[in-house]
């Protein structure tokens, strides 16, 4: 007879494995036509740097060469609040992520403003923020799945009901945007803890010390930082006995923001669009994913260094190279959304630049 309590069990009809045969690596025949076409430029080879290479993994996702414009960017935000905040972690004080993404929702904060200039939707997804539900617009909260998540050094995150239903919520909400003609997902976060969360994420997956993925998050000091170090090695005793089980791992250490954008991520490579991913949060999240199906980080790029520790860490294991290294650590995606001015002009120079006839030098 099972010693799992109800709340443990995984829903039958849920099969995370499915992942990983539903999602193909971008054709890289395409990839190479789009190479081939760059060289055919009066461009020479190397003079466009990055941005070359930025418009041939374009033409790539896209699946045509040379890369079509970026038109309908969309940055999405998924926001909760994490019970190991209480541990004075953060800045900011526990449970007050709200705050936080009324600032997004108003147009107050850096990311809002940003997207504003850059062209791109804004998309707010509360999946545990710690606040009354009717205090936010009803779009917004139509996928949460509970008021706060536990506080991982010491108790689950969720229940495996619960981080089910985050996950399923993240797939949705990617399968909207597909469905919707979003051609390029920027992706964000809003929390208060949220980057102890992803620093037992990244120590668990990675095999390493508490130490060595602790950073400073919103700008905590030397006493924060010891208090979050603790945290995420209490934290880390309780992850390592579910680190092969990406929904046990989510329930226990995780919380239904992280579960969500775990699913929005695979879900996204499933629907072949892109993702720019942002700070430590999306790092961590795109880490368990790659244990669900291995060939899903090819369809994600880094958008910048974000200088949390857990973060850089996460990115070697998931071989992407940041796109930008501004000292910006804003959060909410906006680091992420700096890089949609080169992606845009990398598809632009894919698609516009005229051919010559030869190969450029």
């Amino acid at each position: 007879m099972s010693s799992l309590h109800p709340r443990d069990l995984i829903p039958q009809d849920f099969d995370i494995d499915a992942f990983a045969a539903l999602i193909d690596r971008p054709d890289p025949a395409i990839r190479q036509d789009a190479r081939e076409r760059r060289r055919r430029t009066a461009v020479p080879q190397a003079a466009l740097g990055r941005l070359g290479e930025l418009g041939d993994w374009l033409a790539s996702v896209q699946g045509q060469a040379p890369a079509r414009p970026i038109e309908r960017a969309r940055l999405v935000v998924f926001a909760g609040d994490h019970g190991v905040a209480a541990r004075e972690v953060s800045v900011h004080p526990a449970g007050r992520a709200s705050d936080l993404a009324r600032a997004v929702l108003d147009g107050s904060a850096p990311v809002s403003v940003l997207a504003h200039q850059y062209g791109a939707q804004v998309r707010l997804v509360d999946m545990a923020l710690d606040c009354d539900p009717g205090e936010l617009p009803e779009e917004v909260v139509r996928h949460r799945v509970r008021r706060g998540s536990g506080a991982v050094d010491a108790e689950d995150a969720l229940t495996a009901q619960e981080t089910v239903a985050a996950f399923r919520a993240g797939m949705a909400v990617a399968d909207e945007e597909a469905d919707s003609g979003t051609d390029l997902l920027v992706l964000g976060d809003v929390s208060v803890g949220g980057t102890t969360v992803a620093g037992v994420l990244v120590a668990a997956l990675c095999g390493t010390d508490a130490s060595v993925v602790t950073g400073r998050g919103s700008g905590i000091d030397d006493l924060a930082w010891m208090r979050k170090c603790a945290a995420i090695r209490d934290a880390l005793r309780r992850a390592r006995p579910v680190l092969g089980d990406p929904v046990r791992l989510l329930a226990a250490v995780g919380g239904a923001d992280f579960a969500a954008i775990t699913g929005f991520l695979l879900q996204a490579a499933v629907r072949k669009v892109p993702v720019v991913l942002d700070g430590v949060v999306s790092a961590a999240c795109a880490l368990v994913a790659q244990r669900v199906a291995f060939r899903a980080p090819d369809w994600w790029l880094a958008g910048h260094v974000s200088g949390e520790p857990a973060q850089a860490k996460a990115l070697d294991r998931l071989s992407l190279e940041p796109l930008l290294d501004h000292g910006v650590r804003l959060g909410e995606g906006t680091g992420a959304l700096l890089a949609l001015p080169l992606l845009k002009a990398s598809a632009a120079f894919a698609a516009e630049l005229p051919e010559t006839g030869e190969a450029g030098g």
